[in-house]
């Protein structure tokens, strides 16, 4: 599974769960213009197989309007370290490869 974290989370996070999600970039990491749209964050994560892990509510408003891919983790725990968010989504990632493996679900909420 690749995540593909959204600006909003800083790219240090990757190195600190490389050992768990060993496949996943953050947004500064792609081709994308700095800083890049909503719509084509969206557009790489769907077309590049990526989960977006992302703190803004816009891309479940993308979510609700054109399904999914990309399948979203909403982080609803405000602005946080990233030693706290990484700690959080190693804590999670039962639940994110689970989630991962849904056809049903398109958004995880983690709070």
């Amino acid at each position: 599974m690749k995540l593909l974290f959204d600006e909003n989370i800083s790219y240090r996070v990757i190195k600190k769960l490389q050992n768990v999600f060993p496949l996943s970039i953050h947004v500064s990491d792609t081709t994308l213009k700095k800083p890049a749209k909503d719509r084509v964050i969206w557009e790489y994560a769907k077309t590049n197989d990526f989960t977006l892990v992302t703190f803004d509510e816009d891309f479940q408003d993308l979510l609700n309007v054109y399904g999914f891919p990309p399948k979203i983790i909403l982080l609803r725990m405000g602005n946080s370290s990233t030693e706290f968010i990484s700690d959080l989504l190693k804590r999670k990632q039962n639940d994110i490869f689970e989630f991962h493996k849904s056809g049903i679900f398109g958004l995880l909420e983690i709070f």
